[in-house]
């Protein structure tokens, strides 16, 4: 067999383990990298590079940074002053929460590990109000899912470096995606979603939950509750490190210093300033998302070298041939892995559809970083199944819905913030 039908047969497999579930993300990625090599459709260079991919220098070192900032009181702090404000509001508590959701879910780079952090919190503040927290849960969880890695700081600094890696993987040679892309991509659907999370979901929302509320495993929560106060020399340091390598990101190309020597030197200033020990900062790197970020480019590679994914992405681009319009090849992008994630893992989907939408738009010969952040949000529009990410049982369960609640508040918008992305998108990134 060729190494185009071989690579073909690979990545169909690939796909295959990746929707099974019976092995992790990352296992899969791995062992689709060495099938890749044993069958020779990638020589050892491709898995040495991709193993030592500056990206991922970064990506670890700014979850390590951000592993930092998350040891200060800064979210027990923003709690207690919200239930301040608020002064028996629920607007205003509301307000204060899913601002600091947004906020958070970013600067951590995760959903689940934000919500568990805050829901506890929401839901005291509710209950001594009188309100069921089935009216806030849902409104919480919708906003650390939709408004991942959205804004610019911390983790979510880092998420445009293992874009840019999957580009050149996957053959790009144009102009690569920019710190600030994807905020502008998307920051459309971070402000719905804040509005609509306080405004009207609550509305939406049952009074009284249709299922029993359950406890749910709250240890991320009560540790970040009641976690050691740091002396006041380590807080500040904490507050210093982490904002001053974010803005230093942001500025990466006119300061002359790569994105992965800033992150790296962020990571270190945590641990010798003494913020993080060194079992924590080692701790607090995703190995597994890691691997799975090495095991995806060395199969964007070998789609890329053996015109496998040329292949692929000449097909689905005769879908849009002859339209030369960005908002029907938006529309295209978008739809499948927003009908799929509902189903399936988001990461999984995300993972999956990268490298063909990059081939694709080869194909078409347009740019592949509009087309890139439409396919993350499309894939963090995964709110209205328990199956499509860890948040939603979670937030089922802390609000007492069932599955025919969650489809009631989940409708209306998923598709508001599909059209606003859709929209959006084809104006600030026009593929024509």
């Amino acid at each position: 067999m060729s190494p185009l039908t071989i690579c073909l047969i690979i990545f169909a497999l690939t796909i295959i383990a990746f929707l099974s579930g019976k092995f992790s993300l990352a296992t899969v990625a791995l062992c689709s990298a060495l099938a890749l090599y044993i069958t020779g459709c990638i020589d050892q260079t491709v898995i040495s590079s991709s193993l030592g991919n500056v990206n991922g220098i970064v990506m670890l070192s700014m979850f390590t940074v951000s592993a930092g900032f998350n040891k200060t009181q800064l979210v027990r702090n923003i709690s207690s002053a919200i239930v301040k404000i608020a002064n028996g509001s629920l607007r205003k508590v509301m307000i204060g929460y899913i601002v600091c959701a947004a906020l958070l879910c970013s600067l951590v780079g995760s959903n689940l590990i934000p919500f568990t952090i805050l829901y506890p919190l929401l839901a005291g503040t509710v209950e001594d109000m009188g309100i069921s927290p089935s009216k806030v849960m849902f409104p919480l969880g919708l906003t650390v899912i939709c408004c991942l890695g959205i804004i610019p700081l911390g983790s979510g600094a880092a998420m445009y470096a293992q874009q840019n890696s999957y580009l050149t993987a996957n053959g790009w040679t144009g102009e690569l995606m920019q710190v600030t892309d994807i905020f502008m991509g998307r920051f459309p659907v971070l402000i719905a979603c804040v509005l609509y999370s306080i405004f009207i979901a609550p509305k939406i929302a049952p009074d009284k939950p249709p299922v029993e509320i359950k406890q749910t495993d709250n240890s991320s929560a009560q540790r970040a509750l009641n976690k050691e106060v740091m002396s006041p020399f380590h807080e500040r340091c904490g507050y210093i490190i982490f904002f001053g390598v974010s803005i230093a990101l942001l500025f990466s190309a006119k300061l002359k210093i790569p994105a992965w020597e800033i992150g790296l030197i962020g990571a270190l200033l945590m641990v010798l300033t003494g913020v993080l020990k060194p079992k924590e900062a080692v701790a607090a790197m995703p190995i597994s998302v890691w691997l799975l970020f090495v095991g995806s480019l060395c199969l964007a590679s070998a789609l890329n070298v053996t015109g496998a994914g040329a292949l692929i992405g000449g097909y689905i681009a005769k879908l849009a041939e002859g339209s030369h319009s960005s908002l029907w090849i938006y529309f295209l992008f978008f739809i499948a892995p927003f009908i799929l994630t509902q189903f399936m893992f988001n990461q999984t989907i995300s993972t999956i559809f990268t490298p063909i939408i990059i081939q694709t738009c080869i194909a078409l010969g347009v740019s592949p970083v509009g087309p890139m952040i439409c396919v993350q949000a499309a894939a963090l529009t995964a709110f209205m199944s328990p199956m499509a990410t860890g948040t939603v049982p979670y937030y089922m369960a802390a609000g007492g819905y069932d599955m025919k609640s969650v489809l009631k508040q989940s409708v209306l918008p998923a598709l508001l913030f599909a059209v606003i992305q859709i929209v959006w998108l084809s104006i600030r990134f026009p593929l024509y």
